[in-house]
């Protein structure tokens, strides 16, 4: 069994927790356990899967989090700052979906945070679930 950690950027409870719980239900149904960490917000989530993934006690990450546009540049930033930190920890080897959610407004994030519509919490775990075998597949 395969330990995940969910790192959620804590800003819109509802629908960090429709995100969360797509996430926990995709990991459990492939029979890993997993854990929840919060940090400040979306730019904090790669560096916390790297400061984790330090502890060696998970095999693959979920960042999961909502940036909806708002009236200034800052929606940019962190929205591709957050994608960029996790592809480049991708990119290095580490087993990682990325669940943060990037959308003009409200009603776009609860179709898609919602495990009953889109599941974006859901797929960005079977992204990391599909990493973690191929992890596995090439180690051999």
């Amino acid at each position: 069994m395969a330990r995940f950690l969910i790192v959620e950027a804590r800003f819109y409870d509802h629908l960090n927790d429709m995100l969360i719980s797509g996430a926990r239900s995709a990991i459990e149904a492939a029979g890993h356990a997993c854990e929840v960490l919060t940090v400040p917000g979306a730019l904090e989530v790669p560096g916390a899967i790297a400061l984790a993934s330090e502890s060696g006690h998970y095999d693959g990450y979920v960042g999961i989090g909502v940036v909806i546009r708002g009236e200034t540049y800052h929606f940019e930033i962190v929205a591709g700052e957050s994608a960029r930190g996790i592809m480049a920890l991708t990119m290095d080897g580490m087993a990682i979906g990325n669940g943060i959610l990037t959308v003009e407004n409200e009603e776009q994030a609860l179709v898609r945070a919602d495990p009953q519509q889109k599941d974006k919490g859901g797929e960005a775990a079977k992204a990391a679930l599909a990493l973690y075998e191929l992890q596995g597949r090439f180690a051999a």
